[in-house]
Parts: structure tokens; C-alpha cells; sequence
């Protein structure tokens, strides 16, 4: 009998191949106490565990195909820099010289401590980042036990997919080569690196699929269905057969989408529509001018501060990388976040107390704007660094989770200081638009404040639904109530997108707004979204093909009316029904 699981789908297609097992190396621990005296020879074979590491990680990268996504460079450089972390090796040192735990049970209870620390970021992005520390584990442990990584040890004919607790992204080049058609991991989120890099290489992948590398048996048959985040085992014949005969439409579909990478953005009525990326880090910039971005629309620079210990980026460091994603873009708008970080992501140790935050409420706390106007010079750093980067093309500073006039005054007020600094220095600097993150429904109803100050305005989506309905949307309990499609989410944002267009007639311009959340990378949301009226989508690189499709496909002045019954329905029925009309 057929047995189907789900789980999060992040890389879309479908996948079907015999399965091969990768147990987690933390699934076998040993747990015991070294002999006294032995403790300094316990802490050299974690040593030599690590420096075993290193040197595969540094082949890894030495041997990354010119092909390669950009990314996978980026994220091996992540792993060494967390392999080396020095507070790390020295907190697993001191389990073993105080305890006298063995050198994998030393690990393993360190991981612990660092997991708990990162269960309590609000920010999914950055809580899914104890994903890559899990995985420099994982390959110490194996070092330690001396086995073979995924890299070393996948072998086989026919088609195979991955059923693993987690992947690392350095660990994928064996899709690159066609060992495997897809893969399976019990744990991973939308954002965790393993995701992005499956999205860069186009391989069909489901994550969090919880149970899957228990319940499924080496070498069973198995559907990776990347669309809808569904796995099916042991298929019957008339399921395997439809699933082959979906399969190659949706290769085939996934080969017409590319054709539209030259194709403008243009609705049916001949209206443009800016399709941008959302970026991490400087390489990203190749697979979005790859996929047609007519720009970034967000790029986020708090991963340049993150992991760094009390060595935060100057701002030459700062400035460097602003400049690489400013000529990588070849002259097209580059729109670039300051730092969003703080409460619930603390750049500095004295956060932590006893393992624990010492705000009340991370997700209300200390964070993005807040944050950088309680650290006046650092904020400024980061704005001569933005400044000097505009030199060399368009920039657009976007600012996050403004609330408040105070905030809006402060901002304005450091942004002059940091071209007087630059002035008395000599420094050349350009000229940069201005923008605020729309994320806090407080921020929303005020609209008229933001649209007197800022040049242009950038809805979060994600942060805007949590808020809106007060909804952790990594609380598993209530995650089910989290929901994008909420009447009172949908008015506020028709609310936004309205009075910023409608704000031309007495700016004198207009004044640009975008959606830089999930909703903007979902096509099911496009042609809502235009209904409202909104002309700038920024997402991932890996979906704007599909997006623009549905683009090309939208007549917004059919839409528009079947928007304003979508906006008036409260009832799940009639709120379903209206949104079916939008086709």
C-alpha cells in the first residue's frame, strides 16, 4: 500500500527514483566518560576532527564547477567560518576538561546549547540558520568516526533521491552531476540554505518532512512531488504512471518559462510591471540577472554582520561588498537593506543570559531600525559605506520596521550626518532614494507620514501578516492561522498600495511601492496583487520566470473589479469563491 507524506516544498518539480538512506550521524552518539588525565588527548582528536574538516571543506570549494550557483561557494565559506568559531571550539572544550565527556557527546551538548539559543529567534531566516551550524557538526562527528561524507559515498545507477535528516548545500554538487533527481529532508525550512541552493540548481525538494528518513526503507520507490511538498511511497502502477506523465509537462513547462526571460513584463494592457530579486549575499546578484530581474529589490545585510563575534564589518568591508552587487547588477537598480537586526538576533554576547534572551518579547523587542538608532555610529558606518556604494550606480536605502515619526526624524538626521562625515573627509558619495519597510500595521494606517518622508516603500509581507493577526508564523501550534489570504491582511494592503499610488498628485511624482514578502513570489498572488494596483514584485530569483508568466497572461483592468469583491468578503466561502474569479 502507498503510503504519503508532506512536507515544505521549496524547490518545485517532481522527482521519482529509488531511495537511498542517509542516516544522521548524531542518531549514533556514543555517550561516556574519558578516563582522568586522558581529557587533553579527547580535546587533540576533536582537533584533528576539525582540521579534517577544513581540509574537505576546502576541497569542496577548490573543486566547484565553473557552473556552480554562486551561492555554493558563499555557503561552504559560511561553514568554515562556523567550523572555526573560536567560542564554539572553546565552550565543546570545556564539556570535555570540566565533564570528561567524550569528544562526540561534548558536541552534541554544545549543539544543544547554540539550539536553544536559536529557538528563540522570531526571524525564520535567521532561526533556520542553526541548520548550517547542525551541519558543521554533522560532518565533525563523522570525521571523528572516521566515515565518508554524502560526497564521498553516494554511488549508484538508475535514478536515485536523498532521504536524509538534513543536507548541507556544500554536499549538493552530487545533484549537480546527476547521482540524484531530487531529495528528502525530515528537517529545513523555506529559507535554510539547503532550500535556496536546491532552488539555484532547480532540483525538486521537499523539507521538514519530520518522520520521512524513519518511514521510508533504503531502495523504496518514491514521488517527490516539489509543488506541493507531498511524498509518495511505494506508488501503485496508475499513481507512478500519472506522476511520470506530470513529470514531463512540467519539465516542459519549466523549458517554455525560460523563454520569457527576454520577454518585458507587460500585462495584456500593455502595462509595465517590475519584476526584482530578493538577495542575500553579493553572488546572488549572477542567478537573478539570469532569471531577468530588472533589478534587487531587497537586498539583506544583515548576513554580513552575523557570526562575526565582536569583529563586525568596517565600513570598507561594508562598502566592498555593497560595490559588488552594485557592478554586478550592471547599471540596474539595486535596493539595499540596512541592517535588521537585534532582540531576537543580538550581534553581541551580553544579549544572552543563562542561555536565554533577556528581552520579555524578541518579536516586539530591540530590532532593525531600533536597533541601529540605539547604536548612532554603527548606523552611521553602515550609511557612508551605502553612500560611497552609490557612486557606481541607482541605489535605494530601505530602512526596516519604521513605526514612528521619532524614528523617521532620527533616520533622516543620521542619513545627513553621514554625508557631512563623508563631506569632511573628502569622500565622494552619490545620491540615494530613500525608502521604509511597510511591516507594522501601525506603519499602515499611517501611511500620509511615510509617503511625506520617504521616496519610495516596500511592503513585508511576511511580518505585516504576522503582526496583522498576531501569528508566529514558526509556531508550529498556531502556524495554521497564519494566512496571507485574511480579509483584514488583504484591505491593508489594498489600503497601502492605493494611497501610495494615489500620493503622485500631491508629491508631484509618483512614488513607488513594492511587495518584497512571499506573497510577491507566489503566482497564485499575482494576479491579485495587480488587481490592487501594485507594479513591483520582488522575490526570489527562482520564481520571477513564473511570475512574469502570469504577468504576461493578466488584464488589470478586468481584474481590478474582481479584486474590490475579493476585498469586500469576510465569509472563508465567499472570500474563495471571489478569489477563484480572479482565475
Amino acid at each position: 500500500m502507498a503510503l504519503q507524506l508532506f512536507g515544505i516544498p521549496v524547490s518545485r518539480g517532481m522527482a521519482i527514483g529509488r531511495a537511498v538512506i542517509l542516516a544522521s550521524a548524531r542518531l549514533d552518539v556514543a555517550h561516556y566518560f574519558v578516563d582522568p588525565g586522558t581529557e587533553e588527548a579527547e580535546i587533540e582528536r576533536l582537533r584533528a576532527a576539525r582540521r579534517a574538516v577544513r581540509a574537505e571543506l576546502d576541497t569542496l570549494k577548490a573543486d566547484l564547477p565553473a557552473d556552480a550557483p554562486a551561492e555554493m561557494a558563499a555557503f561552504i565559506d559560511v561553514h568554515k567560518m562556523l567550523l572555526d568559531d573560536r567560542q564554539m571550539a572553546l565552550d565543546t572544550i570545556t564539556w570535555i576538561r570540566q565533564r570528561r565527556y567524550n569528544a562526540e557527546w561534548a558536541l552534541t551538548a554544545q549543539l544543544d546549547v547554540i539550539s536553544r539559543n536559536f529557538e528563540e529567534m522570531d526571524d525564520t531566516y535567521l532561526r533556520e540558520r542553526i541548520a548550517d551550524v547542525e551541519q558543521v557538526v554533522e560532518r565533525v562527528l563523522r570525521a571523528l568516526r572516521g566515515s565518508a561524507g554524502l560526497a564521498r559515498s553516494a554511488s549508484g545507477n538508475g535514478d536515485l533521491v536523498l532521504i536524509a535528516h538534513d543536507i548541507a548545500p556544500a554536499d549538493m554538487l552530487q545533484f549537480k552531476t546527476g547521482v540524484f533527481r531530487g531529495f528528502v529532508t525530515d528537517v529545513g525550512g523555506k529559507t535554510s540554505h539547503t532550500a535556496i541552493v536546491a532552488r539555484s540548481l532547480d532540483i525538486p525538494a521537499v523539507v521538514g518532512a519530520r518522520s520521512a528518513g524513519s518511514l521510508i526503507r533504503q531502495d523504496d520507490l518514491v514521488i517527490i512531488d516539489g509543488d506541493s511538498g507531498l511524498l509518495i511511497v511505494d506508488p501503485s502502477p496508475v499513481i507512478l504512471e500519472d506522476y511520470r506523465l506530470r513529470q514531463q509537462e512540467s519539465q516542459l513547462a519549466r523549458e517554455r518559462l525560460k523563454r520569457l526571460k527576454f520577454t518585458p513584463a507587460r500585462t495584456l494592457n500593455a502595462e509595465p510591471v517590475e519584476l526584482l530579486a530578493n538577495i542575500e549575499q553579493p553572488e546572488d546578484c549572477a542567478p537573478a540577472l539570469e532569471a531577468g530581474a530588472m533589478g534587487v529589490g531587497l537586498f539583506r545585510t544583515e548576513f554580513l554582520f552575523m557570526n562575526r563575534g565582536d569583529h563586525l564589518p568596517g565600513e570598507d568591508e561594508q562598502y566592498a561588498a555593497y560595490s559588488r552587487v552594485m557592478q554586478a547588477m550592471q547599471g540596474k537598480p539595486v535596493t539595499i537593506r540596512t541592517i535588521d537586526i537585534g532582540s531576537d538576533k543580538p550581534l553581541d554576547a551580553e544579549d544572552y543570559r543563562d542561555g536565554e534572551f533577556t528581552h520579555l518579547n524578541p518579536a516586539l523587542g530591540l530590532r532593525a531600525i531600533r536597533y541601529s538608532l540605539s547604536d548612532p555610529a554603527m548606523f552611521r558606518m553602515q550609511l557612508r559605506a551605502l553612500l560611497r556604494a552609490a557612486v557606481l550606480g541607482p541605489l535605494k536605502v530601505l530602512i526596516p520596521m519604521v513605526a514612528h515619526a521619532s524614528e523617521i526624524r532620527q533616520t533622516l538626521a543620521e542619513l545627513n550626518k553621514a554625508r557631512a562625515e563623508l563631506d569632511a573627509k573628502g569622500v565622494s558619495y552619490g545620491p540615494v532614494e530613500l525608502g521604509a519597510m511597510i511591516e507594522v500595521p501601525g506603519a499602515a494606517l499611517a501611511l500620509p507620514l511615510f509617503l511625506r518622508h520617504f521616496d519610495f516603500l516596500s511592503v513585508g509581507t511576511n511580518d505585516l501578516v504576522q503582526y496583522t493577526l498576531a501569528i508566529d508564523r514558526a509556531d508550529e501550534s498556531v502556524s495554521n492561522l497564519y494566512d496571507p489570504l485574511h480579509p483584514a491582511v488583504l484591505n491593508l494592503l489594498a489600503q497601502i498600495i492605493t494611497q501610495t499610488r494615489a500620493a503622485a498628485a500631491w508629491k508631484g511624482r509618483p512614488v513607488e511601492v513594492s511587495v518584497c514578502g512571499e506573497m510577491a513570489g507566489d503566482p497564485s498572488m499575482t494576479r491579485l496583487l495587480l488587481g490592487m494596483g501594485l507594479r513591483s514584485f520582488s522575490m526570489h530569483p527562482s520564481q520571477i520566470l513564473a511570475v512574469k508568466q502570469e504577468v504576461l497572461r493578466a488584464d488589470p483592468d478586468k481584474l481590478t473589479p474582481l479584486v474590490q469583491t475579493v476585498l469586500s468578503s469576510f465569509e472563508p466561502e465567499e472570500l474563495q469563491a471571489a478569489l477563484a474569479a480572479l482565475g
